[in-house]
């Protein structure tokens, strides 16, 4: 689990947190700017918002707002017509929406293991685990570094199955130089606060059908296009213009995020020692949600002196495999995936880190590391 402990044998560092939104005065007037206008639903600063998403990250793809990463998974499902009777592939080791989301369409998530390097779902497990009921693949790409796509989409020819990204960290993520969710039936992404970009809430939802995208237009809200002529049974999945407002500034400056990120990695990499660091598939460019290394022998307690003598913070995701929560509760074998649930550790790799706070993550993991903690 994620350590918690407050208190550091240093009280004179400032702790540096494991994650930080960055919000700043450009998203306070686009705010202010929406509450002026009186206009707060689902309105011009939503269209404007999905244009422009598709246009940077998605390469022109058409993309719908909705107001969760989750819901995002939920309305792809629906839209695409996954239901009860249907599998769908899913990895163990991602969050629970996954999972969820494969659930409340009434279709069963069939689990499988994950490439031990890019923590991405193993194309020969995928392989190994199409049945007849199979109807969708869903790969999640983990942490910022994509699944690999090719093999993915292979299979799913081979087989007339969808391929439905799970894309919620990989904001501008590549594979074979193709940005994620610009190549599969539907990707969706989440606009969380600790995202590479947020709106302060809120999903959206890239897709290559003009059908499937009208759609996921009538899904969220309440199934229909024009006031009370609801078409089809619908749910309020829409984002107001406030969270657009945040979502358009943030998008103009995703990109170079992302290149600092990748350049705080890169130092990470080059400088940390003890620990096992990221490495980036030659296909992918990773766009380092998270920097996540292994720590085989007492991961927790290595996060907890980190922060109490380092006032460096750092995060578990994910300790427990989707798989073995209570909601789902299955005995599978899935090696790479508890290996892993029970090493990673996310050190801070945000943007606006400077280059003292990033040694400091380095003589603390170094130093801990070795000191054989």
């Amino acid at each position: 689990m994620t350590t918690q402990t407050t208190e550091t044998t240093h009280p004179e560092l400032e702790l540096i947190p494991a994650a930080k939104p960055l919000i700043g005065q450009d998203e306070r007037r686009a705010v202010d700017a929406v509450l002026a206008s009186g206009g707060l639903a689902q309105g011009p600063e939503v269209a404007a918002f999905e244009h422009e998403f598709g246009d940077v990250l998605v390469d022109g793809r058409p993309v719908v707002a909705v107001n969760s990463g989750t819901a995002a998974l939920h309305l792809a499902l629906v839209a695409l017509g996954v239901g009860p009777g249907d599998e769908v592939i899913v990895p163990s080791f991602t969050f629970a929406a996954t999972a969820n989301a494969v659930r409340l369409v009434g279709a069963t998530p069939v689990f499988v293991d994950i490439d031990p390097i890019t923590y991405c779902v193993d194309p020969a497990a995928v392989r190994r685990a199409v049945t007849p009921a199979t109807r969708a693949l869903m790969p999640v790409h983990l942490y910022g570094h994509p699944a690999d796509m090719t093999a993915l989409s292979a299979i799913a020819a081979e087989h007339g199955l969808l391929v439905i990204e799970d894309a919620a960290q990989a904001h501008g993520a590549r594979w074979a130089g193709a940005r994620v969710g610009s190549t599969s039936d539907a990707a969706a992404f989440s606009l969380y606060p600790t995202k590479n970009m947020t709106a302060g809430e809120g999903g959206m939802i890239s897709t290559a059908s003009a059908g499937v995208d009208r759609t996921l237009r009538l899904l969220r809200n309440q199934g229909m296009e024009q006031r009370y002529a609801n078409e089809v049974i619908g749910f309020n999945a829409r984002m107001s213009d406030i969270h657009a407002a945040i979502g358009r500034v943030q998008l103009g400056k995703v990109l170079s995020w992302t290149a600092q990120r990748q350049a705080n990695a890169a130092y990470l990499t080059r400088e940390l020692r003890g620990v096992v660091t990221p490495t980036v598939h030659a296909a992918a460019e990773h766009v380092f949600h998270q920097f996540v290394v292994r720590v085989p022998e007492d991961r927790d307690g290595f996060a907890e002196a980190l922060r109490a003598e380092f006032a460096v913070g750092s995060g578990v995701y994910y300790p427990t495999p989707v798989h073995r929560l209570p909601s789902f509760g299955l005995e599978l074998d899935l090696p790479e995936t508890e290996r892993a649930a029970g090493e990673v550790l996310a050190l801070p790799v945000y943007p606006t880190l400077t280059l003292a706070q990033l040694d400091r993550i380095v003589e603390g993991v170094n130093t801990l590391a070795g000191a054989g903690r």
